[in-house]
């Protein structure tokens, strides 16, 4: 692909970095278009979501490290290169959500409406971000012979992430991706049934953790952490926890509307 867009000797444009601004920027004006819709403050909802990308950024590169400790350990220089590592994104998820609980009352926001606002905009965020998973040659997929299987080549991609190289592999970015923008549209849209404060947001977490959970099967970075004999990785397990908290959340939205 392209990891680099710009190479000017002195300079580099690393695609996922503008692929990430840009993911960051959209989700946000969409959040702030939709939260002036129905009545918010939308640009307390940008600042409020703002620090949640800061928080998600830090827990995504947490996580990695914890996962992947072995590498780091063994060559704790490898941690000067966090700076170029997009990672873990159920880290940054899990980050995001402690610092909401902590930031809502500071904000003065309420918790589900507000999660029910960013839900849309965090799928989209997911789907463009994705592509610059695609391009920089990270999150890559297991080996596979399908007529759409992709084969890296770019030396860049192997130097920053440890891409293979010249295998045909499944193009585990460009699934999430549409996997990503599905659930943006779907979100969007039941957003706009106006239903009870929390459904959308549950919804998503159901939706990205069946999604993720099945998606896992195509990756082939094998050392993201793997569990029962190899069989179940970490982003697995943390999808799991999702689908049964948003199925959770279903179900108490549900028995308060009937009370």
């Amino acid at each position: 692909m392209h990891p680099i867009l710009i190479d000017l000797g002195f300079f580099a444009l690393p695609a996922y970095g503008v692929l990430l601004a840009t993911a960051v920027l959209l989700a946000l004006w969409s959040a702030r278009v939709r939260a002036d819709g129905v009545g918010m403050d939308g640009t307390k909802v940008v600042d409020f979501g703002l620090w949640l990308v800061i928080w998600a950024l830090l827990g995504a590169k947490i996580l990695l490290v914890i996962v992947e400790w072995k590498r780091y350990l063994g060559d704790p220089s490898e941690l000067l290169g966090l700076a170029r590592a997009g990672g873990v994104f159920l880290g940054g998820f899990i980050a995001a959500v402690l610092a909401a609980a902590i930031m809502l009352r500071r904000y003065n926001l309420k918790a589900l409406p507000t999660f029910d606002v960013l839900a849309p905009s965090l799928a989209l965020g997911q789907a463009i971000g994705r592509l610059g998973c695609l391009l920089a040659g990270c999150c890559w997929g297991r080996e596979c012979d399908l007529p759409w299987a992709i084969t890296y080549t770019d030396p860049a991609a192997a130097a920053n992430v440890g891409t293979p190289l010249h295998l045909a592999v499944h193009p585990f970015p460009a699934y999430a991706a549409a996997f990503n923008f599905t659930v943006f549209l779907i979100l969007s849209r039941l957003y706009q049934k106006k239903l009870a404060p929390g459904i959308v947001f549950a919804t998503y977490l159901i939706l990205y953790g069946c999604g993720r959970f099945l998606l896992e099967l195509t990756r082939g970075d094998e050392i993201r952490g793997l569990y029962f004999g190899g069989m179940v990785s970490t982003s697995q397990l943390i999808s799991a926890a999702l689908i049964s908290i948003g199925i959770a959340l279903h179900w108490w939205i549900g028995r308060r509307q009937r009370r």
